[in-house]
This record gives C-alpha cells, structure tokens and sequence, in this order.
C-alpha cells in the first residue's frame, strides 16, 4: 500500500498546494485540511484508520497517538513541513524543499541494535551532610538506598536506608553495573541496646550498585558524567536540582534498552603494532572513557558509549563506524535530500544539519521569526559529531551549494572544527559552524549566507568513508590536483629519506592498510598513497628516522597505484652470486665488521658477510672454526654389544 501525505494548513497559516506536491513527489496527497488536532479530528482518525498515513504535523505528535490508540491502530508517521518549511517569510518557492523533505521522510529507517540493561533499584548515594540522608528517606520507598559519608555525629537510628562511612576511591562501570571501592569503611552495627555504632574502618572494600547519586558537591566520578547512564550528580546546596535528581533517580529501576552506538572491525584499527602506538584519534575524542587501548587495536565499552560520534568520524580506517543509524543510511538521507530538491526545481540548497535541540529553535524561529529560507533544507541527527568531513563533501558533490552545522551544548566543537577545517580544505565553498541558542540569530545567520560552491554534475558516490571522500573531491575539483591538507589529516602522502633508509623494512610489517610494501625480486619499498592513514606507525618504528609525511589529497590517478619511494642495487652473493640484500648495507657491515669484531677477524670468516645465507651455513659448517661442530658421535649400540658383554662376564 503506497503511503498518502496528510496535509493541513494550520488554520490557513501554511499554504500548501497538494497537486503540485504530489507531483513532485509521485506521492498521493489529501486534501488540505486546517484544524486535523481539534474541529477536523474526525477526518484524522479516518486517515489513520486507512493506514500507512504520513501526518505533515509534528507538533501535535502526541494528539495522534492517542487518537490511534482510541482506535487499536498503530501510530502514524510524521513529517514536520510547518515549521521547517511553510512557516517562512522568504518568498521563494518553498516546492523544492517540501519535495525533498517528503523524500527523505520515505525512507526506512533500519533498526537500531541495542543491549537490554537491568536495574533492581540498588542505590548509593554519595553525600556530606545531612542532605544526602534527607533524600535517602525520600527514596528509600522506590529503591534499594545505602549511603556513603566520609564521617558522621550522630548515628541514625532507622534501617529503612544503609549508612556506611569511608572514602570512596574508584567508581566503574554505568546503570546497572557499578563497581565501587571503599577505604576506611565502617558499616553499621545494629546489635545492642543505645545507640547505634560504626564498626572498625578497613581498606578495599568493593560493592556494586545500579545507580550512584552524587550529592557530595565536588568534581564528578566519571569524564562527561551527564553522558554516564545511572550517574546522576547534583549541587547539595540547590533544593531545585536536588528534587530533580531525586525524581530522574526514583525512575531508574526495570529493564532499558541501551543502543549499540557503534561497530567496530578491530582487524583494520591502526591503533598500535608490535607495542609501537600508531592512531589516537579515538582515544583522545571519547569523552566518557568509553574507548580503551586492547593489544594492537581498540576496544569500546558499549554501556559506558554515549553514542556522540566523534570516534566514528574521526576513525581514518573505518575500523569503527557509527551504527545507531549506520554511517550509510546517513549518507543516503544526505543524497535524497539533495536530489529530490534538484529534481523539483532546487538550485544549490543548503543543508542545515541540527539534533533534536536544534530542531526546538528552529521551531521557535518558525513560530517567532523570520523562519528558515525556502532554499535551507534542515536534516535531524541524533548526534551532531557524527557528520564529518566525509558527509560534508559529499553533501557539497551531491549538489547542496552550503553546508551549515548547528551545534548545541554537547557537542565537541574541537572535533567539528577539526573536521570542517579538513572539509574546507578538501572542497573549500560554504562549510560553517553556528553557534547560537538564539532562533533569530540562527535566521540572520542562514538568510545571510549564500552559496560558494556549486557543482556542475552532482554525484552521488559510495562505497567507505575514504571512497565517499575522494570520490566527492574529485568529483569537485575535476582534475588531478594535488591538495595540501592540515596537520594531522587521515590522507597524504610517505616521505622518504633516501640517504638515511637503509630498506629494512620494518615499516612494511606494521603498516596496518598495506600502503607501504616491497618488492620480492628487488631492494625497493613501495607506496600506495590511496590506502595510507597517517597513523604514523611507519615513522615511529623507523631505526634511521627516515620517514615524515605530508598531509595531502592526491586526486591523480597514481595515489591509487604503487610507485618506488627508495630502491638499490641488490648485492651478488660472493659464492654462488644469487642476489640478497642491498649492496650499500652489506658494504657498510663488512667495513664496520671486518677485522674489528672478534667473530670477523680473519678475512675467510669477513667473507662470509657476502653470502646469502645458504651459503654462509655452508661455508660456517666447513670452517675450521665450525660453530655447530662436535665431539664424535659415539657409535650405535647393537645386539651383539649386549651379547659380547654378557659373554665377557
């Protein structure tokens, strides 16, 4: 069954023109309605009722659920073209946008994985004073409550909640598994007459907890602790944020789904080889210690993953990649916003990427302001780190002529400025963060802004981050230009210093992509510069120091093929002449050895640092000076030895 926009007006403050919508669509439209959440309602429950609706009205999301529930159908979709389109004083034509917003909305969103996560209600509360016990008494009815106090006077006589004193001195772990470590604890002594005591204090105490409320009003447990699932902290001298702890706390008991952010492919991590550290990226992004060093790759907790992003974006292997919705269903939203505009009369749109607050201010610069205009075309993400360098160039080649990006308090702007420096490096144009909570300044801003960039033949490339990337760029730039890119950048190229390299080849057997490879048949090192990630492994194991790199974009067709970055003439076996080595190191070996080390004295033992290695086994064999010589081998022992010695006695 083909699903039918339903329109509405919004008493007659959205004009909406369903022939030509659904035009351009190819999408069945109903009749433009005005009041489908109050007089028309009616109207509404039929459209839901028929199924397979698509309501063009998200404000009033929770109306028609209800309405739905009322008639045992599911709810209907839900397309917000009021307040990102029709609610606008630019006087341009608004069809393009409309059109590529019901075409995005089209499409099937896969399904997030998750993790089912249990809480039975298992409290700690870390306090001072006697806050901490005040709200211990208003949750003790909804949780299982203990509290920890570095020290206390009098001793509280109920056993409705626990009270421990000590020191905490590590806390792990996220909701439904916490891990704590306790010095100086003194639990409760409830036997006796009087009051109560505190037993003697001992080191190393270990307990585990479902949720850890923070009322101690110091620096938090954890790195980005509003991120950390079952961490709630909250200023002790606020009563304000202190009910709101209590309440968002008493709600953390059953089962919760927590999403799987991420995937990972640990066999194309560049983190390390051979204990040499190559890339950072991660490591150094994650703001909540989710990410983890383990051997030559990297590990991500999953329930510590608060899902930002910036891992994914950052990742110059594709070794993780955003999964919650996958990198390519991003790509693909990008690519159908930006046909379906150009398909229906668009001219260099601009994409305006925002989450959910961000959506909030642009509906209240719809309700309030100028709107946003005709030709901006707004895309929600659940995490704004998750749009790098490689969607903004894609969004530029898929005809989008700017590319705005509203962040919100969360957002790692090192992480987005480091990604659109590199995607303005790449492609250059209109590539701009906006920072404002204010929807007007967010208008000024949008309406002020024109497109730089244009492309004359949109693409739409696919295939992985670094394909989608070069494949944009060249797509761009239309040529074999060569471009020089920031510090720290995952594409460039392998410098070589010939005078110092002497071909061990050490960097070969770390490189993680297989950039650098040799040749079987001759001293040479060579380099793919397509597949090189700039880990810096290569440099950090060369012996001689010999390798540097230059962040570059090599749009040639060479970077895709191997070229020489060092060659020598081989050296001729001096016995049987098979070729080995490189004859400028055997040269430097035997000058250095030769006459000065107690193994090379004589000029018979100095040439054997001229043979390839079969034949200095069989010349060291022969010497007279043989190393794997030894005593005679005594001769087998037969019957008749056993025999003779039984006669003789």
């Amino acid at each position: 069954m083909s699903k039918t926009l339903i329109l509405c007006d919004c008493c007659n403050s959205n004009p909406i023109d369903p022939q030509a919508l659904s035009q351009a669509t190819g999408m069945a439209c109903s009749q433009v309605h005005s009041a489908l959440c109050t007089t028309q309602s009616e109207q509404a429950a039929q459209a839901i009722a028929a199924g397979d609706a698509i309501f063009c009205c998200a404000q009033e999301t929770a109306f028609f659920d209800e309405l739905a529930d009322s008639l045992n159908t599911p709810s209907p979709a839900y397309l917000d073209l009021r307040d990102r389109a029709g609610w606008s004083t630019d006087t341009g034509p608004k069809l393009p946008k409309l059109a590529a917003l019901v075409a995005e909305a089209s499409l099937q969103v896969p399904a997030t994985k998750s993790l089912d996560v249990m809480s039975e209600g298992i409290c700690l509360i870390l306090g001072r004073d006697e806050t901490a016990l005040d709200v211990a008494d208003m949750l003790k009815d909804f949780l299982s409550v203990t509290v920890l106090l570095p020290d206390m006077q009098d001793t509280p006589m109920t056993r409705a909640y626990d009270v421990v004193l000590g020191n905490l001195k590590s806390a792990t772990g996220s909701l439904g598994q916490f891990k704590v470590r306790i010095d100086a604890l003194r639990q409760l002594n409830p036997a006796g007459p009087g009051a109560m005591t505190f037993g003697s204090p001992r080191d190393g105490g270990i307990s585990h907890c479902d949720v850890i409320l923070d009322l101690r009003g110091t620096m938090p447990l954890f790195p980005a602790p509003q991120k950390r699932d079952g961490y709630v902290q909250a200023d002790p001298n606020s009563p304000k944020t202190v009910a709101a702890a209590v309440l968002q706390v008493s709600h953390m008991v059953g089962t919760f789904e927590k999403p799987l952010y991420v995937r990972t492919e640990p066999l194309l991590c560049a983190h390390s080889r051979a204990t040499q550290t190559g890339c950072t990226r991660c490591l150094d992004a994650c703001p909540t210690g989710a990410i983890s060093p383990n051997g030559d790759h990297v590990q991500v907790d999953p329930m510590v993953c608060a899902g930002c992003g910036a891992c994914a974006s950052l990742c110059p292997s594709g070794a993780i990649n955003y999964d919650a919705p996958p990198t390519d269903f991003t790509f693909r939203r990008i690519q159908t916003l930006a046909k379906a505009c150009l398909d229906a009369g668009g001219k260099a749109p601009g994409l305006l990427v925002v989450n959910a607050e961000g959506s909030e201010i642009i509906g209240m610069a719809a309700r309030y302001g100028r709107g946003l205009p005709a030709d901006v075309i707004p895309m929600e993400v659940e995490a704004l780190n998750t749009i790098g360098h490689a969607e903004m160039v894609a969004a530029m080649a898929a005809g989008f002529g700017k590319v705005s990006i509203l962040v919100t308090p969360g957002t790692d702007r090192d992480v987005m400025h480091s990604e659109i420096n590199l995607a303005l490096a790449l492609v250059g144009g209109c590539i701009t963060m906006i920072e404002t909570p204010d929807p007007d300044r967010l208008s000024d801003i949008l309406y002020g802004t024109t497109a730089s960039l244009t492309v004359e033949t949109p693409v739409r490339p696919m295939g992985t981050r670094r394909q989608i990337t070069r494949t944009a760029v060249k797509a761009l730039h239309g040529g074999d230009a060569i471009l020089p890119l920031p510090d720290g950048a995952p594409y460039g190229a392998v410098l070589v210093d010939t005078d110092s390299c002497t071909l061990c080849l050490s960097c070969i057997s770390l490189c993680p992509s297989g950039a650098l490879g040799d040749n079987p048949d001759s001293p040479q090192l060579l380099f793919q510069e397509d597949a090189c990630l700039q880990c810096g492994l290569c440099s950090n194991v060369c012996p001689e120091n010999a390798i540097t790199y230059a962040p570059r974009m090599n749009l040639g067709n060479d970077a895709l093929s191997q070229v020489v970055l060092n060659e020598e003439e081989p050296f001729a076996c001096v016995e049987c002449g098979a070729l080995f080595g490189v004859k400028s190191t055997i040269e430097k070996i035997s000058e250095k050895l030769a006459g000065h080390h107690g193994m090379f004295q004589t000029p018979e033992a100095a040439r054997m640092i001229q043979m390839c290695s079969d034949c200095r086994v069989n010349a060291q064999y022969h010497s007279e000076n043989n190393p794997f010589a030894d005593k005679e081998r005594p001769r087998p022992r037969t019957t008749e030895d056993y025999l003779s010695k039984r006669r003789d006695h």
